[in-house]
């Protein structure tokens, strides 16, 4: 066997112990950022096996830094340790800054357009859902997030305001869910509002570099995906795919963590068998012509993987 001692044999020892799970599209390196051979074989073999430029240089850096914790460089050990990562301490809810906490399995968690549909949904006893209401109107915000506050009393149901945070907070909403521009966005002072507000904040992430992006205001659970192809909204990244969801799975163990995209029941058991302890869907249920049916299947296929635990 070659030595490892060139970025290329480095490279071609990743990608040999990791393309049956991830495959090789074949991508290239744009930049370096050291000259060090893990770190540069590293990101050759993540840019082979099809992660972005950021997600790329985040892996490299795990690498390295994992190379020098263990003392030797592994090309089978994907890393998955957060302090690889320059993470802080784990689990994250021990932290003193950490927002409050949510049920570590959340379950079937519906993703709806209007308070009309979330009362629908949680009458149905689905158990996690989300108001994703599009408006720049902000009486009509106000309103449509009042009434899925209202429309959830006495279900049972946890219910998360996509985007809306100041509408959250004032109508006492269980949660608050921001995509990774709405969180970036956030000014220190509008962050630290939201933090006192006592809400549970849930937060979107599309690959490693998102997912230490975000577990730097040590959110009460993270999202992950997509990982289908999905037509509800443009995606700045391709479809992640079980295989990468299961390595982001294991790396942030210790948060709630929640699959989101192009999910349906026949696929709902591999995401599931990921570890993740919830599922995100949306036209699952809003497109079908019988959405309480379709929850109670999809509630079921939850269950079942739980107990198959």
């Amino acid at each position: 066997m070659t030595e490892l001692n060139t970025p290329e044999a480095i490279a071609r020892s990743i990608v040999q112990a990791h393309a049956s799970r991830f495959g090789e599209p074949g991508g290239e390196v744009v930049s370096y950022s050291s000259d060090d051979a893990i770190y540069r074989g590293a990101k050759q073999a993540c840019s082979a096996l099809g992660f972005i430029e950021v997600d790329a240089e985040c892996l490299a850096r795990a690498w390295q830094a994992q190379t020098k914790r263990i003392g030797a460089f592994d090309p089978r050990a994907w890393p998955e340790h957060p302090a690889d990562f320059s993470m802080r301490s784990f689990p994250p809810g021990d932290r003193e800054d950490a927002f409050p906490s949510c049920p570590e399995k959340l379950g079937l968690y519906a993703v709806l357009p209007d308070a009309q549909w979330v009362g629908r949904m949680a009458r149905a006893g689905v158990p996690t859902v989300q108001l994703r209401f599009k408006s720049s109107d902000a009486d009509a915000i106000a309103r449509e997030v009042n009434a899925a506050v209202q429309a959830v009393k006495g279900t049972g149901s946890l219910l998360f305001i996509n985007d809306h945070w100041r509408a959250a907070i004032e109508a006492r909403a269980y949660g608050l869910h921001l995509g990774q521009e709405d969180l970036d966005a956030l000014t220190p002072e509008a962050l630290k509002t939201i933090r006192d507000s006592g809400i549970r904040l849930g937060v979107s992430t599309h690959g490693y570099a998102e997912m230490v992006r975000a577990d730097a205001v040590t959110p009460s659970y993270i999202a992950m995906g997509a990982i289908y192809p999905t037509t509800l909204k443009q995606m700045a990244t391709a479809p992640q795919g079980v295989a990468r969801l299961a390595a982001y799975a294991r790396l942030m163990r210790g948060y709630p963590q929640v699959g989101i995209g192009g999910v349906d029941a026949a696929r709902m058991p591999e995401v599931l068998a990921t570890g993740v302890g919830s599922v995100a869907v949306v036209r699952a249920l809003v497109a079908d012509q019988n959405p309480e049916a379709a929850a109670v299947k999809l509630m079921t296929l939850v269950a079942d993987s739980v107990t198959a635990r």
